[in-house]
């Protein structure tokens, strides 16, 4: 008995060391093919840097042997968008996309000029406050997204991601009464602005008109979400929210697709765009 003990303890112990090893050069694989990928996404002219990508399911070799992938997500960040005003800085944005399932190169050998044919894709295009700020010229711009009614909380850890069009937090400084705040050596939102001024919270609508994203501030806010309480006259209030509001140039977003629709992502704001079946290149991402 304590013979055939030993010998199914070696037989196990060869089992997990088998599955170990086949575990780690099927994951070693799956990111020689991501880097591979995230290279040949590189080569479109607009993405600065190779982009972060991972790549669905398990086990990855099965899919490389096939050419038939789950799936992918990428996400390329430091995006150079159109419409900020060169004094204010380069305006930059996260462009990202999740494809389907989809056919590619097998063996996971990515490459720039690739066709990869995928039942689906959904894209998004992120703006994180600073960029949102230099569109607004509200520098010390904000954004918070309420969490759900009868909780608290902004789209915090304990919420998870909270996403939402309407509703969402922007606080800022503007001068009183407000201006358009292109004035380089003198913003009006900046702290050392020594004019009349005033920090508050407003509610903003967020949605896409042809393809842009529009930002229209509906009130200004004062809910249960941290914001500030300001005083502001009746004769400045139209203005104030004014500030707040604005169509945006429209953005680049993955492959081409165009936005149809927009929302809040926590601290962020995004527009969203999804498609069917169709055939990318990573070159042209």
């Amino acid at each position: 008995m304590p013979g055939i003990r030993k010998v199914l303890v070696i037989a196990a112990v060869i089992v997990v060391v088998a599955a170990a090893a086949i575990l780690l050069v099927d994951v070693g694989a799956a990111i020689r093919g991501e880097h591979r990928l995230s290279v040949a996404l590189a080569e479109s002219p607009r993405v600065p840097s190779d982009p972060e990508v991972t790549l669905a399911g398990f086990p990855f070799l099965t899919q490389a042997g096939t050419g038939d992938y789950s799936g992918v997500t990428i996400a390329a960040r430091g995006v150079e968008l159109p419409g900020c005003e060169p004094v204010r800085g380069v305006c930059r944005g996260e462009l990202g996309a999740v494809l389907g399932r989809f056919r590619g190169p097998e063996r996971g050998d990515f490459s720039a000029s690739d066709v990869l044919h995928t039942d689906s894709i959904s894209a998004y295009t992120r703006l994180d406050a600073v960029t949102l700020a230099r569109y607004l010229r509200i520098t010390d711009l904000t954004v918070s997204t309420p969490g759900p009614d009868g909780k608290a909380g902004s789209g915090g850890p304990q919420d998870g991601v909270v996403s939402r069009s309407e509703g969402v937090v922007f606080t800022g400084t503007v001068a009183l009464p407000p201006d358009d705040g292109l004035d380089a050596d003198d913003p009006p939102s900046a702290s050392a602005y020594t004019g009349p001024k005033v920090r508050v919270s407003v509610a903003v609508d967020l949605s896409v008109t042809n393809g842009a994203l529009q930002i229209r501030a509906t009130d200004f806010y004062s809910g249960p979400e941290r914001h500030v309480d300001a005083d502001v006259g009746e004769d400045m209030r139209a203005a104030v929210l004014d500030r707040f509001s604005m169509v945006l140039p429209r953005l680049p977003m993955a492959w081409g697709l165009v936005a149809q629709r927009a929302e809040s992502f926590g601290g962020d704001v995004q527009l969203v765009s999804e498609s069917g079946v169709t055939d990318v290149r990573p070159d042209r991402f």
